[in-house]
């Protein structure tokens, strides 16, 4: 019996030793609570610590950043334009010992975040135009001539200024008043206004927001719908100015064509022309040397060839016997 209660009691003292043991590492902090209520400062230093088992209970909140992911709303702009914006946050618990007073665990926590950034994040969309939403700098924006190698389906991707971070805009939402380039505050500076006037109502609940992050931008559907017309029509007329100086460019083709064309024509035509005159001189040639050297064979020959080419069997006429044209026919008989 005696052995049995020393086996019982050592069995107890391994487990209450055991219970009364536990380890903070160096992404942790603990709250000891007795009965449900704290007590003492929150253990921070990592490494194993002792507390009182079977009174004391630990809980644990992790002590680097945590994230938090809003819900996508729908925000109308100062100059009443309606947008779809998703942010998204970083924080951590500075004040583990106020946190767990105030909000006891993270789901709770999610839900204070909840009310309190998009609250600053429709505030800060409200009063400001959308231009001031959806731009960070104050560059110049590209003209349409320079859109035809943007995208032309769904939304460009700009992640200037967004810590890499993809913020999605309609073509038309850097497009429309062109005439107001110039912004005061801008995306990136939105962010940050919206992480100072969220902070001072976070630092009750021992919650530090690190930053607030634009995910997207983007116009609701019926307006969309509105905005892809637009692009579609401003498609359509660089589309129609490109056909037109394809045809112009056609027309100026087809000229230097015809020029080109008439100038080998003329070039061709001048050449034969050389080449028929010499040859013309040099049948000439040939015939004047050929008359030279018999005159009274070669006038026979040419009278022949004009007999040959103006009569036939059906041909009738009648000439003068004195007639030079029959003077080589005068003493023709008849016979074969």
């Amino acid at each position: 019996m005696k052995r049995i209660l020393l086996i019982i009691v050592a069995i107890a003292a391994v487990w209450a030793l055991r219970t009364g043991l536990y380890v903070v590492d160096e992404t942790q902090q603990v709250i000891i609570t007795r009965f449900g209520e704290a007590i003492g400062e929150a253990v921070t230093e990592p490494g194993l610590h002792m507390t009182i088992p079977f009174v004391h209970k630990t809980t644990y909140f992790q002590k680097n950043l945590l994230e938090w992911d809003g819900d996508p709303g729908q925000i109308p702009t100062q100059d009443k334009t309606f947008i779809w914006v998703d942010v998204f946050a970083r924080w951590r618990i500075v004040e583990p010992l106020l946190f767990f007073e105030k909000v006891n665990n993270e789901t709770s926590a999610h839900k204070k975040l909840d009310d309190i950034i998009d609250a600053a994040v429709r505030n800060l969309v409200t009063s400001n135009n959308l231009r001031e939403t959806v731009r960070s700098t104050n560059r110049t924006l590209r003209s349409s001539e320079d859109l035809e190698n943007r995208p032309v389906a769904g939304a460009a991707r700009d992640t200037a200024d967004t810590g890499g971070v993809e913020i999605t805009e309609v073509d038309s939402l850097v497009e429309e008043n062109s005439t107001e380039k110039v912004i005061d505050l801008g995306r990136a500076q939105m962010a940050i206004e919206i992480a100072k006037q969220a902070q001072p109502k976070l630092e009750e609940f021992g919650i530090e927001l690190v930053d607030v992050r634009f995910k997207r931008i983007n116009y609701v559907e019926k307006v969309l719908k509105n905005v892809y017309k637009r692009m579609i029509a401003e498609r359509k007329q660089i589309a129609e100015r490109f056909r037109s100086e394809g045809r112009g460019e056609a027309q100026r083709i087809a000229g230097e064509k015809e020029k080109e064309l008439k100038r080998i024509y003329s070039g061709a035509y001048e050449k034969a022309q050389v080449i028929k005159g010499e040859a013309d001189a040099e049948a000439a040639k040939i015939y004047a040397a050929a008359y030279n050297r018999d005159p009274e064979f070669y006038s026979f020959i040419k009278t022949m060839d004009l007999y040959k080419e103006s009569f036939d069997s059906t041909s009738s006429a009648v000439f003068s016997t004195k007639s030079d044209f029959l003077k080589y026919l005068k003493d023709y008989s008849g016979r074969k």
